[in-house]
Order: C-alpha cells, then sequence, then structure tokens
C-alpha cells in the first residue's frame, strides 16, 4: 500500500480535495474533485463516463477514504473486473469493505412511478446512514425513467443536503434521456459538472473530458482532457492537439 496516500500528501485528515489517482486528469480539475461536494458526470453512451468514475473510486481508495457504488451498469464480479482490466486492481479494498458495490439491477422488473419514488428515497436514507464517505451512482439514467422533474430534482436536492453535511457524491447520466429544461436544473444543482464526448482523431475515436464547473477551483472551466482505453493498460492520455471536437 505505500506511505504515498494522498492523506499523506496533503496532510491528514485536512484533505479537502478528491484525487482521481491520474495526475494528468487531477491538473485539469485543479487538483481533484473538492470533497463534500455533488458532482455530474454526464454524457452519451461509450464516452467514458464509466472510466472517469472508476478512477474517482482508484483515487478514493488510495486516498483511505470508503466508497459506496450503486450501479445500473455492473454486477460486482463484472465491475471488479473492468476495474482489473483498466490496472486499478481494487479486488482487495472490496475484500476489506472499503468498497461496497449495490447493483440496482431491475431485469424483469417493472418500476412504476410510486416504486420509484420509494427507490429514491431508500438509497437517500441509505447513504444517510452509510460510513462511506464518497458515493457514486452510475447511472442516474435508470433510476428515472419513470420518475417525475419533481421527484428528481427533490432527490438531487437530498444529496446536495447530505453533501453539506460531509459526504461526496457523485452521479453519472446519459444526456439524452433528459429533457434540456431539466438538464440545465440538474447542472445548476451540482457543484461540479464534467462533460463527456468522443471525437475523431485520425481513424479513431477518443474520450473527450471537459471540465465545465468545479466550485471553488480557479480557472479550471472549459479544461479538456482527451484520452484512449486501453484494455489491461487502461487510461492513455492523448494530446489534445490531435483531438478535432
Amino acid at each position: 500500500m505505500g506511505g504515498n496516500h494522498l492523506g499523506d500528501l496533503i496532510g491528514g485528515s485536512d484533505r479537502q480535495i478528491l484525487s482521481t489517482g491520474n495526475p494528468e486528469i487531477d491538473k485539469k480539475l485543479a487538483d481533484g474533485l473538492p470533497l463534500e461536494s455533488l458532482t455530474l458526470v454526464e454524457g452519451e453512451n461509450d464516452t467514458g463516463k464509466s472510466v472517469i468514475t472508476q478512477q474517482i473510486i482508484w483515487g478514493a481508495m488510495k486516498g483511505g477514504l470508503n466508497v459506496d457504488l450503486y450501479t445500473s451498469e455492473n454486477t460486482s464480479k463484472s465491475f471488479l473486473s473492468q476495474m482489473e482490466s483498466m490496472s486499478l486492481d481494487i479486488s482487495d479494498y472490496f475484500a476489506w469493505g472499503y468498497l461496497r458495490i449495490f447493483p440496482m439491477h431491475t431485469i424483469g422488473f417493472e418500476w412504476g412511478e410510486a416504486e420509484m419514488q420509494g427507490i429514491l428515497q431508500r438509497i437517500i436514507n441509505h447513504i444517510k446512514n452509510s460510513k462511506a464517505q464518497v458515493i457514486i451512482i452510475d447511472s442516474l439514467t435508470l433510476l428515472t425513467e419513470t420518475t417525475t422533474q419533481s421527484d428528481l430534482l427533490t432527490f438531487l436536492t437530498n444529496c446536495k443536503n447530505i453533501v453539506d453535511k460531509g459526504k461526496t457524491i457523485l452521479i453519472t447520466l446519459h444526456t439524452y434521456a433528459f429533457e434540456e429544461d431539466t438538464l440545465v436544473r440538474i447542472r445548476s444543482i451540482c457543484d461540479a459538472h464534467l462533460m463527456m464526448k468522443r471525437a475523431l482523431v485520425g481513424q479513431k475515436y477518443v474520450m473527450i473530458m471537459e471540465v465545465v464547473k468545479v466550485r471553488g477551483a480557479r480557472k479550471t472551466t472549459g479544461n479538456i482532457v482527451s484520452f484512449e482505453v486501453h484494455p489491461g493498460y487502461g487510461m492513455k492520455i492523448i494530446p489534445i492537439s490531435m483531438a478535432r471536437v
């Protein structure tokens, strides 16, 4: 595990920043995401939302933080093997209980509006009672297919109240699944907003992360980082001059 923990680097318990564990990405985020904040990671399918999420989980583990992951994208097993293929092996942290994974699979299960309200409230209660400092919901899209805008905004306002009491919450969503008006409101509630896109470089696609806003950070807005994902190696940063958005 080594003594090179984030906590050691910036003075023990005085951690105000959640590193992604990747220096290039941290640089674009003004050293990392602010702790005790609500972050939105937004993009279409296959734009790298999960990749960024996985990096942040890695950074949290390395920083000695506990993480709860609510996922509609993976089972525990598939998530751990995905992390391993990114060269981010967290199976020990998972075994020790520093990372808990809550799959939200709903195959063959119809959720109506009433159930959905109940699920959102249950997640809020669960987050409040959890010892984890970092909560990740990947993705909110599934949870909102039968939700009214007001239920969704209530859920996010509840998340905001929770981060004010000391937790850090990160939410991913698919842009296509929401009305523009709803997106504008969601973005304004969040403290940090990362926009994921794909761009063609020569013959191949790369993933691009644009830092739209980070609360309390100077000069990060509009920072862009582009990367590829190589199985067995992980994330590889590509110079942005090569990427045409």
